[in-house]
């Protein structure tokens, strides 16, 4: 009971924002309108446990969320907001939100390719029925790590110190959720290739390449923005973009 106690009392106090410097680079009309159902959004986060993911991923991007759109039947907010996210956060678990809780905060959209219809409602049923998963809180190893907002880790062994521990907030905070829901399509993020012995009579010694599913535990945010089976959706663009019409002023006025 103590050590669930001392890890609710992290988790609460990691999960408290920061001042931070976060600027986005889209209007919210603009983000709302060019995301679509299976789009992977990565924030930039602005908690105190952001400040330790971004540092031991060196990657801007602290959280990801997966939109699944005003028609997959995800609760109204009480201002009749449809929420239309499902994201795994560190002490609500995994929970539903409108667009606008991301309205000011740094994101980018990551999109993966070729999803028919099915796939579409195959992943949103998973995730749909992973809301209201909770997180055991019971290690407080695995949240007493981002005590220290830059861990002197080299950088090897960073993305292991993501993962270390076997306690439910390490697959919170890790983005293994989306990883999850992705798998369970087989859509690729960053698999692994290996090759083995060709079982073709006429190539001695030939390998064939093939490609291993990597353990959901391993995901961090930045991984689809680095996946090469992810678009990146600038949200600024998407609807057209002239620079001849920016309203432009000088700095002596």
């Amino acid at each position: 009971m103590l050590f669930r106690w001392l890890s609710r009392l992290l988790a609460a106090y990691l999960s408290r924002k920061v001042v931070t410097h976060s600027v986005s680079t889209a209007t919210f009309e603009a983000l709302s309108a060019a995301l679509q159902p299976a789009d992977v959004l990565l924030v930039e986060g602005d908690a105190r446990i952001s400040v330790a993911i971004r540092y031991l991923t060196q990657s801007t991007w602290s959280h990801a969320a997966l939109y699944l759109g005003p028609d997959a039947g995800l609760p109204v907010a009480s201002d009749g907001e449809p929420h239309v996210l499902v994201e795994a956060d560190l002490e609500a678990g995994i929970r539903t939100l409108p667009l606008s809780f991301y309205r000011h905060m740094h994101t980018r959209v990551c999109r993966p390719v070729g999803l028919d219809e099915q796939d579409v409602r195959t992943l949103t049923t998973h995730a749909r029925n992973r809301v209201g998963d909770t997180y055991d809180l019971r290690n407080v190893v695995d949240l007493a790590r981002y005590l220290c907002p830059t861990p002197p880790v080299p950088t090897r062994y960073r993305r292991q110190m993501l993962a270390l521990g076997s306690g439910d907030p390490t697959r919170a905070i890790c983005s293994t959720f989306i990883a999850q829901s992705f798998q369970h399509i087989r859509y690729p993020i960053l698999p692994q290739r290996i090759h083995v012995p060709s079982d073709n009579p006429n190539c001695e010694g030939c390998r064939d390449a093939y490609y291993r599913i990597r353990h959901h535990s391993l995901f961090v945010p930045r991984d689809f923005d680095a996946s090469p089976y992810f678009d990146i959706i600038k949200s600024s663009i998407q609807a057209g973009f002239d620079h001849r019409t920016m309203p432009w002023i000088d700095e002596t006025e």
